[in-house]
C-alpha cells in the first residue's frame, strides 16, 4: 500500500513537504495524528476549504487521525499570511455563532467515529486561559524578530501600502503555539496547510524543537485555481458555500459542470475519492469527446453527492439535464425557481379553455403588442419550457406547466420570463 505521502502526491495536494521521507518512515510505523487549522470568517465553509478537508480525509482513510482545528482565538485576530490587508476583527460573539455552523460541515467529509477518529478542537480552550505574559515566557522567547521578519508572509505585508499591525505580527506565535500544544495534548506530529502558511508551519515546528526537543513535520497543500487564473470557488455571484442556504445544490453542481476542460482531472484527483484508474478512464472518454462534458458532469455529481446528499445530488442533475438537454417538466415551483433565480416573473388567469399566446406574451412582458407576439410566433423565435413554439400555436393551457404553477417563456436567446398561474 502507498504511503500518505505518495497518496498525497499522486492526487495534486503535495506542494511542499518539511522532510518527506522522514514522514514516509514514520507513517509505516505508526498512526498519526495530523492537525489543520480553520478560521471561522463566515458562517459557514466554501469550496476553497475543501482541498485542506480532503487533504486530511486521504490522512484517514490511510489508517490515521485529522484534527479540525477550529480558531475560536485566531480567528478573532486574521492570518496575515496570503492577505493584502488586515481583517476587520470580529467578535467573539460572531466567532462562536461561525463556529457552531460550520462544525456540521466537516461531517460530511470525516468520520468521527472508529478506531482514527477525527476530532474537532478549538484553540480558545488553551489560550483562555493563557496570560499575556505566560505566552511572552513560555513561547515568545523561543522566537527571533530576524527569523519571523523573514518569512514571505510577513516580508510581503511589510512592504505592502497597507503593512503589517502587531497584532497580525503575533499570529505566527499563535500558530505555532497551537501545533506545540497539540504536539503534547494529542500527540500531533504532522500540520497541514494551504502554500500561504509554509512560515507558520515551520514556526510550530521550531517551536516544539526548541522547547520540546522533537522532530514535527509539515506539509502544505495548493492555492487552487482555476484554467483561467480564478480563484478556486469564486464567481460572479460571490463565493461557493458548502451550505445549501447560500449556495443552493444547484447552483453549487453547476459550479462544477461549468469548470473547464483543463481543469476536469485535477478536480476528479482532488474533490472525489474515485481511484486513480476510474479517474484516468473517465477522463480519457472526456478528452474523446469534450463536448458531451462527461468529465465535468461525473466531477459534479460525485462532489455534490459528497456535500449534499446523493437525493439532492439527483435533483441537481435532473434540473441540470433538464435545462440544457432538452424541455423543462415534471419540476417542483422551487426546483424551477433555482433554475431561473434572476428571471422576471409575472402572475396570470388562465381560464380552463387557456390563455391566448399573444396576451401571455405582453402580459409578461416579452413583446410590447400582440402584433408584435404573432411576429414572434410566426418567426420560430418563441420558447414555451426551453421548446419552440409551432407556429399555429394559439392558446396555453395549464398542460403546459414545466411545474406545479409555473411555465417558462423565452423570447429568442436570452429573454426569459416566469409566468405563475393564478389559483
Amino acid at each position: 500500500m502507498p504511503s500518505i505521502v505518495e497518496i498525497l502526491e499522486s492526487r495534486g495536494f503535495l506542494n511542499d513537504c518539511t522532510d518527506a521521507e522522514g514522514l514516509k518512515a514514520l507513517a509505516a510505523k505508526e498512526r498519526l495524528s495530523v492537525y489543520c487549522g480553520f478560521d471561522p470568517t463566515a458562517d459557514s465553509l466554501h469550496i476553497g476549504n475543501m482541498v485542506a478537508i480532503m487533504g486530511l480525509k486521504h490522512f484517514q482513510l490511510a489508517g490515521h487521525r485529522p484534527l479540525v482545528l477550529m480558531g475560536g482565538a485566531t480567528g478573532m485576530i486574521g492570518d496575515p499570511s496570503g492577505k493584502s490587508a488586515e481583517r476587520n476583527l470580529q467578535t467573539n460573539e460572531q466567532v462562536r455563532a461561525n463556529l457552531a455552523a460550520q462544525r456540521p460541515q466537516f461531517g460530511r467529509f470525516l468520520s468521527f467515529e472508529g478506531e482514527n477518529a477525527a476530532k474537532i478542537v478549538n484553540n480558545y480552550d488553551w489560550f483562555q486561559s493563557i496570560s499575556f505574559i505566560d505566552f511572552l515566557r513560555d513561547a515568545g522567547k523561543s522566537f527571533r524578530i530576524g527569523e519571523m521578519l523573514g518569512k514571505e508572509s510577513v516580508r510581503a505585508r511589510l512592504n505592502s501600502e497597507a503593512g503589517l499591525s502587531y497584532t497580525e505580527f503575533s499570529y505566527m506565535l499563535l500558530q505555532a503555539y497551537d501545533f506545540s500544544h497539540l504536539f503534547e495534548a494529542e500527540g500531533c506530529k504532522v500540520q497541514c496547510g494551504g502554500a500561504d502558511q509554509w512560515g507558520n508551519i515551520t514556526a510550530g515546528m521550531d517551536l516544539i524543537r526548541k522547547t520540546r526537543g522533537e522532530q514535527a513535520y509539515g506539509i502544505t497543500f495548493p492555492l487552487l485555481t482555476t484554467a483561467t487564473g480564478q480563484k478556486l470557488g469564486k464567481t460572479e455571484k460571490g463565493a461557493v458555500w458548502l451550505d445549501a442556504a447560500k449556495t443552493s445544490p444547484f447552483d453549487f453542481y453547476q459550479y462544477w459542470v461549468r469548470c473547464e476542460d483543463a481543469d476536469v482531472e485535477r478536480f476528479l484527483k482532488m474533490f472525489t475519492l474515485l481511484d486513480l484508474e476510474r479517474i484516468d478512464a473517465i477522463v480519457a472518454e472526456h478528452r474523446a469527446a469534450p463536448e458531451s462534458r462527461s468529465g465535468q458532469r461525473q466531477l459534479a455529481w460525485e462532489v455534490t453527492c459528497m456535500v449534499h446528499g446523493e437525493a439532492e445530488a439527483a435533483k441537481a442533475r435532473a434540473a441540470s439535464e433538464a435545462l440544457y438537454g432538452g424541455g423543462l417538466q415534471n419540476l417542483s415551483d422551487d426546483e424551477l425557481a433555482q433554475l431561473f433565480p434572476n428571471v422576471p416573473s409575472v402572475t396570470i388567469e388562465m381560464p380552463e379553455d387557456g390563455a391566448p399566446v399573444a396576451d401571455v406574451l405582453v402580459q409578461a412582458g416579452l413583446t410590447p403588442s400582440k402584433k408584435e407576439a404573432r411576429k414572434l410566433l410566426q418567426q420560430g423565435g418563441l420558447y414555451l419550457n426551453n421548446v419552440q413554439v409551432e407556429p399555429e400555436r394559439r392558446v396555453f393551457t395549464k398542460a403546459d406547466l414545466a411545474s406545479d404553477t409555473m411555465l417558462v417563456l423565452r423570447a429568442g436567446k436570452k429573454r426569459y420570463c416566469l409566468v405563475k398561474i393564478a389559483g
